[in-house]
């Protein structure tokens, strides 16, 4: 057995200013280093917000349930993988997303897309059990 990579993103971790940034600089990382598996979970502040502001700035505004769906979609839509195993079904995530990529990214982009677009049509995790 060969050795495995991994890598884990923190969604939503550029808040809004830097949300676009993170997606695409993330997702060209990733591209770059092919990962055997990639996951996905929503940044949350354990220790406090403004614990993390300190280190951040003052500029920083947590992405919404809207925003960090559409951060999710442009980190897929810039992704460029050929067999990576994908899950974003840590309890923080609000959509549970699994596939591999790239075989798997029309429907994770669909499913994205339905969140956005419906999120009552969606299956999405109730705020209770997100865990947080």
């Amino acid at each position: 057995a060969g050795i495995t990579s991994s890598v884990m993103v923190l969604n939503g971790l550029g808040g809004e200013v830097l949300s676009e940034q993170h997606a695409v600089n993330t997702a060209r990382l990733c591209n770059d280093t092919q990962p055997d598996y990639l996951s996905t979970l929503v940044v949350s502040f354990p220790q406090g917000e403004e614990r993390f502001r300190a280190g951040f700035g003052d500029d920083f505004v947590p992405l919404n349930q809207d925003g960090l769906f559409r951060e999710i979609r442009q980190f897929l839509e810039h992704l460029d993988l050929e067999r990576t195993v994908f899950r974003s079904d840590h309890a923080s995530n609000y959509l549970v997303l699994k596939g591999t990529l790239g075989r798997d990214k029309p429907r994770l982009l669909e499913e994205v897309n339905l969140a956005i677009s419906d999120p009552g049509a969606a299956t999405l995790r109730p705020e209770w059990m997100r865990g947080l």
